[in-house]
Protein backbone atom coordinates (compact mmCIF):
# COMPACT_ATOMS: atom_id res chain seq x y z
CA UNK A 1 0.00 0.00 0.00
CA UNK A 2 1.17 3.76 -0.06
CA UNK A 3 2.80 4.61 2.60
CA UNK A 4 0.50 7.24 4.74
CA UNK A 5 2.03 11.01 4.87
CA UNK A 6 3.63 12.14 8.22
CA UNK A 7 2.98 14.80 10.01
CA UNK A 8 5.86 16.22 8.72
CA UNK A 9 5.09 15.71 5.05
CA UNK A 10 1.62 17.18 5.79
CA UNK A 11 3.21 20.67 7.13
CA UNK A 12 5.72 21.03 4.43
CA UNK A 13 2.32 20.64 2.30
CA UNK A 14 0.26 23.06 4.13
CA UNK A 15 3.26 25.42 4.06
CA UNK A 16 3.56 25.37 0.34
CA UNK A 17 -0.27 25.77 -0.27
CA UNK A 18 0.19 29.22 2.35
CA UNK A 19 3.62 30.09 0.62
CA UNK A 20 1.55 30.00 -2.69
CA UNK A 21 0.41 32.89 -4.83
CA UNK A 22 -3.39 33.69 -4.46
CA UNK A 23 -5.61 34.14 -5.87
CA UNK A 24 -5.89 31.13 -8.14
CA UNK A 25 -8.25 30.76 -10.77
CA UNK A 26 -9.56 27.26 -12.24
CA UNK A 27 -11.17 26.48 -15.79
CA UNK A 28 -14.20 24.11 -15.47
CA UNK A 29 -17.63 23.48 -17.67
CA UNK A 30 -19.53 26.59 -16.43
CA UNK A 31 -16.68 29.04 -17.17
CA UNK A 32 -13.37 29.61 -14.11
CA UNK A 33 -13.58 30.01 -10.52
CA UNK A 34 -11.11 32.67 -8.66
CA UNK A 35 -10.46 31.37 -5.09
CA UNK A 36 -9.14 34.73 -3.58
CA UNK A 37 -7.11 33.46 -0.87
CA UNK A 38 -6.37 30.11 0.91
CA UNK A 39 -9.35 28.40 2.03
CA UNK A 40 -9.31 27.73 5.50
CA UNK A 41 -13.18 25.32 5.13
CA UNK A 42 -13.44 23.09 2.21
CA UNK A 43 -16.79 21.64 1.62
CA UNK A 44 -16.96 19.13 -1.02
CA UNK A 45 -20.53 17.70 -2.94
CA UNK A 46 -21.03 15.14 -5.51
CA UNK A 47 -18.44 11.43 -5.80
CA UNK A 48 -15.50 11.51 -3.20
CA UNK A 49 -14.44 14.69 -4.24
CA UNK A 50 -13.87 15.06 -0.41
CA UNK A 51 -10.67 12.10 -0.69
CA UNK A 52 -8.36 14.98 -2.22
CA UNK A 53 -7.84 17.18 0.78
CA UNK A 54 -8.07 14.30 2.61
CA UNK A 55 -5.28 12.82 0.94
CA UNK A 56 -3.36 16.09 1.29
CA UNK A 57 -4.04 16.57 4.82
CA UNK A 58 -7.12 18.35 4.90
CA UNK A 59 -10.30 17.61 6.94
CA UNK A 60 -13.11 19.53 4.67
CA UNK A 61 -15.87 20.60 6.95
CA UNK A 62 -18.57 18.83 4.87
CA UNK A 63 -19.05 16.22 2.42
CA UNK A 64 -21.61 13.83 0.95
CA UNK A 65 -22.86 11.10 2.32
CA UNK A 66 -22.15 7.45 1.25
CA UNK A 67 -25.12 5.47 0.21
CA UNK A 68 -23.67 2.71 -2.42
CA UNK A 69 -21.03 0.64 -1.18
CA UNK A 70 -21.06 1.69 2.89
CA UNK A 71 -22.20 -1.72 4.59
CA UNK A 72 -22.02 -0.55 8.06
CA UNK A 73 -24.37 2.33 7.08
CA UNK A 74 -22.49 5.04 8.91
CA UNK A 75 -22.20 7.21 5.45
CA UNK A 76 -18.23 6.64 5.20
CA UNK A 77 -16.45 4.01 3.14
CA UNK A 78 -13.63 2.08 4.75
CA UNK A 79 -10.63 3.89 2.97
CA UNK A 80 -12.28 7.63 3.85
CA UNK A 81 -12.39 6.31 7.93
CA UNK A 82 -8.84 4.86 8.22
CA UNK A 83 -8.08 8.85 6.42
CA UNK A 84 -10.04 10.54 9.24
CA UNK A 85 -8.49 8.31 11.81
CA UNK A 86 -4.96 8.56 10.57
CA UNK A 87 -5.46 12.49 10.86
CA UNK A 88 -6.96 12.22 14.30
CA UNK A 89 -10.36 13.96 12.87
CA UNK A 90 -13.61 13.64 13.89
CA UNK A 91 -16.23 12.80 11.14
CA UNK A 92 -17.50 16.01 9.53
CA UNK A 93 -21.10 17.27 8.16
CA UNK A 94 -22.13 14.33 6.15
CA UNK A 95 -24.74 16.05 3.28
CA UNK A 96 -27.72 13.65 2.02
CA UNK A 97 -27.43 13.93 -1.97
CA UNK A 98 -30.33 11.34 -2.12
CA UNK A 99 -32.42 13.84 -3.33
CA UNK A 100 -29.85 16.07 -4.86
CA UNK A 101 -27.50 18.64 -3.18
CA UNK A 102 -28.33 19.88 0.33
CA UNK A 103 -28.03 23.20 -0.49
CA UNK A 104 -28.82 24.47 2.95
CA UNK A 105 -26.83 21.64 4.82
CA UNK A 106 -23.66 22.62 2.81
CA UNK A 107 -24.30 26.58 3.13
CA UNK A 108 -24.28 25.98 6.85
CA UNK A 109 -20.66 24.77 6.89
CA UNK A 110 -19.58 27.78 5.82
CA UNK A 111 -17.36 26.93 2.88
CA UNK A 112 -14.66 29.18 2.01
CA UNK A 113 -14.19 26.66 -1.14
CA UNK A 114 -16.80 23.95 -2.97
CA UNK A 115 -15.14 21.23 -5.06
CA UNK A 116 -16.79 19.69 -6.94
CA UNK A 117 -14.36 18.45 -9.94
CA UNK A 118 -16.01 14.69 -10.30
CA UNK A 119 -20.15 15.13 -9.91
CA UNK A 120 -23.52 15.91 -11.82
CA UNK A 121 -23.76 19.55 -10.95
CA UNK A 122 -25.96 20.79 -13.45
CA UNK A 123 -25.50 25.05 -14.13
CA UNK A 124 -28.74 25.79 -11.87
CA UNK A 125 -26.65 23.84 -8.73
CA UNK A 126 -23.81 25.54 -10.05
CA UNK A 127 -24.74 28.90 -9.67
CA UNK A 128 -26.51 28.64 -6.13
CA UNK A 129 -23.87 26.77 -4.85
CA UNK A 130 -21.58 30.16 -5.76
CA UNK A 131 -23.87 32.22 -4.02
CA UNK A 132 -22.13 30.22 -1.05
CA UNK A 133 -18.58 30.05 -2.10
CA UNK A 134 -16.19 29.62 -5.13
CA UNK A 135 -17.43 26.38 -7.00
CA UNK A 136 -14.28 24.07 -8.91
CA UNK A 137 -16.72 22.17 -10.95
CA UNK A 138 -16.06 19.62 -13.77
CA UNK A 139 -13.72 20.40 -16.63
CA UNK A 140 -15.60 19.21 -19.44
CA UNK A 141 -18.68 17.00 -18.89
CA UNK A 142 -20.95 15.65 -15.66
CA UNK A 143 -19.65 12.46 -14.45
CA UNK A 144 -16.40 12.45 -17.10
CA UNK A 145 -13.81 13.43 -14.92
CA UNK A 146 -11.27 10.54 -14.68
CA UNK A 147 -9.43 10.15 -10.64
CA UNK A 148 -6.37 12.36 -12.22
CA UNK A 149 -8.33 14.96 -13.33
CA UNK A 150 -10.11 14.85 -9.83
CA UNK A 151 -7.20 15.18 -7.69
CA UNK A 152 -5.36 17.82 -10.38
CA UNK A 153 -8.76 20.22 -10.40
CA UNK A 154 -9.97 19.85 -7.01
CA UNK A 155 -5.87 20.42 -5.67
CA UNK A 156 -5.78 23.65 -8.04
CA UNK A 157 -8.91 25.00 -6.09
CA UNK A 158 -7.38 24.60 -2.94
CA UNK A 159 -3.64 26.09 -4.22
CA UNK A 160 -1.74 22.54 -4.17
CA UNK A 161 -1.83 22.30 -7.44
CA UNK A 162 2.27 20.61 -7.32
CA UNK A 163 1.09 18.50 -4.32
CA UNK A 164 -1.76 17.13 -6.66
CA UNK A 165 0.58 16.33 -9.35
CA UNK A 166 2.94 14.49 -6.57
CA UNK A 167 0.01 12.63 -5.78
CA UNK A 168 -1.01 11.75 -9.33
CA UNK A 169 2.18 10.11 -9.81
CA UNK A 170 2.87 8.44 -6.44
CA UNK A 171 -1.05 6.77 -7.60
CA UNK A 172 0.49 5.79 -11.26
CA UNK A 173 3.56 4.67 -9.81
CA UNK A 174 1.14 1.88 -7.50
CA UNK A 175 -0.81 0.77 -10.51
CA UNK A 176 2.01 0.11 -12.76
CA UNK A 177 4.00 -2.08 -10.29
CA UNK A 178 0.28 -3.92 -9.31
CA UNK A 179 -0.77 -4.63 -13.34
CA UNK A 180 3.11 -5.68 -14.07
CA UNK A 181 2.09 -8.34 -11.59
CA UNK A 182 -0.80 -9.40 -13.93
CA UNK A 183 0.68 -9.92 -17.76
CA UNK A 184 -2.16 -11.69 -18.41
CA UNK A 185 -4.42 -9.11 -18.89
CA UNK A 186 -2.47 -6.92 -21.19
CA UNK A 187 -4.31 -7.13 -25.04
CA UNK A 188 -7.68 -8.61 -23.31
CA UNK A 189 -10.59 -6.04 -23.75
CA UNK A 190 -13.06 -5.05 -20.25
CA UNK A 191 -16.66 -4.01 -20.88
CA UNK A 192 -18.17 -2.59 -18.13
CA UNK A 193 -22.16 -3.45 -18.28
CA UNK A 194 -24.34 -0.79 -15.88
CA UNK A 195 -26.41 -3.65 -15.36
CA UNK A 196 -28.09 -7.20 -17.07
CA UNK A 197 -31.63 -7.23 -15.65
CA UNK A 198 -33.46 -10.08 -16.26
CA UNK A 199 -36.82 -8.90 -16.66
CA UNK A 200 -35.96 -6.49 -19.03
CA UNK A 201 -33.19 -7.72 -22.31
CA UNK A 202 -34.10 -5.85 -25.02
CA UNK A 203 -30.95 -3.16 -24.56
CA UNK A 204 -27.76 -3.71 -22.89
CA UNK A 205 -26.44 -0.88 -20.90
CA UNK A 206 -23.06 0.11 -20.69
CA UNK A 207 -20.24 2.70 -19.52
CA UNK A 208 -18.64 4.78 -22.13
CA UNK A 209 -14.99 5.28 -23.01
CA UNK A 210 -14.98 8.28 -21.17
CA UNK A 211 -16.13 6.75 -18.08
CA UNK A 212 -13.55 6.36 -15.01
CA UNK A 213 -14.80 2.66 -14.31
CA UNK A 214 -13.91 2.07 -18.55
CA UNK A 215 -10.66 4.12 -17.86
CA UNK A 216 -9.10 2.34 -14.86
CA UNK A 217 -9.64 -1.00 -16.97
CA UNK A 218 -7.12 0.72 -19.23
CA UNK A 219 -5.13 1.63 -16.17
CA UNK A 220 -5.31 -1.75 -15.46
CA UNK A 221 -3.33 -2.67 -19.06
CA UNK A 222 -6.73 -4.04 -20.73
CA UNK A 223 -8.44 -2.44 -24.10
CA UNK A 224 -11.47 -1.36 -24.40
CA UNK A 225 -13.61 -3.24 -27.16
CA UNK A 226 -14.08 -1.54 -30.27
CA UNK A 227 -17.93 -1.73 -29.70
CA UNK A 228 -17.96 0.47 -27.24
CA UNK A 229 -15.56 2.79 -28.33
CA UNK A 230 -18.13 3.15 -31.85
CA UNK A 231 -21.56 3.12 -29.34
CA UNK A 232 -19.81 5.57 -27.16
CA UNK A 233 -20.89 9.15 -27.44
CA UNK A 234 -19.19 12.66 -26.60
CA UNK A 235 -19.64 13.76 -23.31
CA UNK A 236 -21.58 10.58 -22.06
CA UNK A 237 -20.48 8.46 -19.55
CA UNK A 238 -22.53 5.16 -20.54
CA UNK A 239 -24.42 4.35 -23.21
CA UNK A 240 -27.09 1.31 -24.53
CA UNK A 241 -27.31 -0.87 -27.28
CA UNK A 242 -30.31 -2.97 -28.70
CA UNK A 243 -29.40 -6.79 -27.35
CA UNK A 244 -30.71 -8.18 -31.02
CA UNK A 245 -27.10 -6.66 -32.05
CA UNK A 246 -25.35 -8.08 -29.34
CA UNK A 247 -23.07 -10.21 -31.64
CA UNK A 248 -21.22 -6.68 -31.42
CA UNK A 249 -19.83 -7.77 -28.59
CA UNK A 250 -17.55 -10.78 -29.46
CA UNK A 251 -14.58 -9.07 -29.27
CA UNK A 252 -15.06 -8.47 -25.48
CA UNK A 253 -12.49 -10.70 -22.93
CA UNK A 254 -14.25 -10.14 -19.90
CA UNK A 255 -17.76 -8.79 -18.64
CA UNK A 256 -17.81 -6.21 -15.23
CA UNK A 257 -21.22 -5.86 -14.14
CA UNK A 258 -23.34 -5.34 -10.74
CA UNK A 259 -24.93 -8.39 -9.23
CA UNK A 260 -24.95 -11.70 -7.86
CA UNK A 261 -23.85 -15.44 -9.22
CA UNK A 262 -27.74 -15.78 -8.98
CA UNK A 263 -28.57 -13.25 -11.69
CA UNK A 264 -26.11 -14.46 -13.60
CA UNK A 265 -27.29 -17.77 -14.12
CA UNK A 266 -30.44 -16.52 -14.59
CA UNK A 267 -29.24 -14.47 -17.04
CA UNK A 268 -27.37 -16.77 -19.00
CA UNK A 269 -30.62 -18.97 -19.67
CA UNK A 270 -31.58 -16.12 -22.51
CA UNK A 271 -31.13 -16.94 -25.72
CA UNK A 272 -29.60 -13.44 -26.50
CA UNK A 273 -27.35 -13.20 -23.82
CA UNK A 274 -26.16 -16.91 -24.37
CA UNK A 275 -24.84 -15.68 -27.90
CA UNK A 276 -22.58 -13.05 -25.46
CA UNK A 277 -19.47 -14.80 -25.82
CA UNK A 278 -18.05 -13.51 -22.23
CA UNK A 279 -20.79 -14.48 -20.36
CA UNK A 280 -21.15 -17.82 -22.07
CA UNK A 281 -17.39 -18.41 -20.69
CA UNK A 282 -18.05 -17.06 -17.45
CA UNK A 283 -15.74 -14.46 -18.43
CA UNK A 284 -17.57 -11.99 -15.74
CA UNK A 285 -16.67 -10.03 -12.40
CA UNK A 286 -19.49 -9.83 -10.06
CA UNK A 287 -19.47 -7.07 -7.95
CA UNK A 288 -21.39 -6.45 -5.21
CA UNK A 289 -23.22 -3.04 -3.09
CA UNK A 290 -19.58 -2.85 -1.41
CA UNK A 291 -16.41 -1.33 -0.64
CA UNK A 292 -14.88 -3.10 -3.78
CA UNK A 293 -17.72 -2.46 -6.44
CA UNK A 294 -17.46 1.10 -5.04
CA UNK A 295 -13.74 1.37 -6.22
CA UNK A 296 -14.23 -0.03 -9.34
CA UNK A 297 -15.04 3.22 -10.28
CA UNK A 298 -11.60 4.40 -9.22
CA UNK A 299 -10.62 7.35 -6.49
CA UNK A 300 -7.94 8.75 -4.56
CA UNK A 301 -8.28 6.83 -1.36
CA UNK A 302 -9.79 3.60 -2.97
CA UNK A 303 -7.55 2.86 -5.42
CA UNK A 304 -4.88 1.43 -3.07
CA UNK A 305 -7.41 -0.31 -0.65
CA UNK A 306 -9.07 -2.47 -3.48
CA UNK A 307 -6.45 -2.43 -6.19
CA UNK A 308 -4.71 -6.30 -5.91
CA UNK A 309 -8.11 -7.47 -5.18
CA UNK A 310 -9.63 -5.83 -7.95
CA UNK A 311 -6.94 -7.49 -10.69
CA UNK A 312 -6.92 -10.98 -9.08
CA UNK A 313 -10.87 -10.93 -10.07
CA UNK A 314 -9.72 -9.68 -13.10
CA UNK A 315 -6.85 -12.24 -13.65
CA UNK A 316 -9.24 -15.03 -13.15
CA UNK A 317 -12.01 -14.03 -15.56
CA UNK A 318 -9.37 -13.20 -18.29
CA UNK A 319 -7.99 -16.65 -17.63
CA UNK A 320 -11.57 -17.71 -18.44
CA UNK A 321 -12.30 -15.96 -21.78
CA UNK A 322 -9.39 -18.40 -23.29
Amino acid sequence: MLKPLSAFVLSLMATAASAQDFPVTVEHAFGETTVAEQPARVATVGWANHEVPLALGIVPVGFARASWGDDDGDGLLPWVVEKLEELDAEVPVLFDEGDGIDFEAVASTRPDVILAAYSGISQSDYDTLSRIAPVIAYPEAAWTTTWREMIRQNAAGLGMAEEGDTMVAEIETRIEAARDAHPELAGKTGMFVTHLDPRDLSTIGFYAAADQRVQFLTDLGMDTPQAVREASEAGKYSGRISAERIDLFDDVDVVVTYGDQARLDELTENPLIARFPAVSRGAVVLLANDPMGTAANPTPLSIDYVLDDYLARLSAAATRSE
